[in-house]
C-alpha cells in the first residue's frame, strides 16, 4: 500500500528568556525530529516578536515557521512534543490543502 504524504506547516513559539543556544537548541531538536519522519521543504526563524498577549506572564517569544511533508502520523507526534517541551509557549500544525486545477 502507497503511504499517503500531505504537505504541512507548523509555528511554535519558543520563550525568549531562553538562552540563544537553549533557543537554537530547541529549533535543531523539532527540525531533526520533522526531518527524521519526513521530508523539511523550508525554516523560516522569525525572530523575537511581541506576542499579541501575555502567555505564562511572559510578553516576547521567539517564531518558528517550519514547512514540511510527512504521513499524517507525525503533526499528532509532533504536538505532543511540543505540548511537553519546556521552553515552548505556543504551537500549531496546519495540513495544507491540495490546490485543484480549474477547468
Amino acid at each position: 500500500m502507497e503511504k499517503i504524504v500531505n504537505s504541512y506547516e507548523t509555528l511554535f513559539v519558543i520563550d525568549a528568556d531562553l538562552t540563544e543556544e537553549e533557543t537554537k537548541a530547541l529549533v535543531e531538536k523539532f527540525q531533526g525530529l520533522i526531518a527524521d519522519n519526513g521530508e523539511v521543504t523550508e525554516v523560516n526563524e522569525w525572530g523575537k516578536r511581541k506576542l499579541a498577549y501575555p502567555i505564562n506572564d511572559k510578553t516576547e517569544g521567539y517564531y518558528v515557521l517550519v514547512n514540511f511533508k510527512s504521513e499524517s502520523t507525525l503533526p499528532l507526534e509532533l504536538e505532543r512534543i511540543f505540548g511537553i517541551t519546556e521552553g515552548i509557549l505556543r504551537s500549531i500544525v496546519i495540513r495544507h490543502e491540495e490546490k485543484k486545477a480549474e477547468a
